[in-house]
């Protein structure tokens, strides 16, 4: 199901051209809520390196180490009787994109975090693996595989 709602938004994309309409080009921001932000913020530095100022956090959208490699992130929306988020009352779901999924599994369990299910692979999208952060919200965690176009 994940990599059909992939295709599909990858095709939707490739039949609007730049110039035709103002439209939106990747996701500006994820925003949540939480009961203890400085707690959810140590949380998410100690288990997934995301390192934190007063507004947040930044994540670059080329390869820190090939700046012409490109990053997408997809966006999809979910029928509200969905259990891929988990809880019926979770109502947003994110998706880290990860360098080493197998390695960073090994340390989140390491550290206690509760892994929901294994590893599944997809091919032609990469890797995943849903985690339960310090408040019990699903996340999905994804190593891409090599993007191209």
């Amino acid at each position: 199901m994940l990599a059909l709602q992939v295709s599909m938004a990858v095709s939707a994309q490739a039949q609007y051209d730049s110039t035709t309409m103002a439209k939106v080009t990747g996701i500006g921001g994820i925003f949540f809520k939480c009961k203890n932000v400085k707690e959810m913020k140590q949380w998410y530095k100690d288990n997934l390196g995301i390192e934190s100022d007063d507004y947040g956090h930044t994540f670059k959208w080329y390869e820190e180490k090939n700046s012409d490699k490109l990053g997408r992130t997809v966006w999809s929306p979910f029928p509200n009787t969905t259990d891929y988020f988990g809880e019926s009352s979770q109502q947003v779901m994110i998706n880290y994109r990860v360098n080493d999924i197998e390695k960073l599994v090994e340390k989140l369990k390491s550290n206690g975090v509760t892994i929901v299910d294994k590893i599944e692979n997809y091919d032609g999208i990469g890797k995943f693996v849903h985690i339960l952060d310090a408040e019990g919200n699903r996340i999905e965690l994804w190593e891409p595989v090599e993007e191209h176009d």
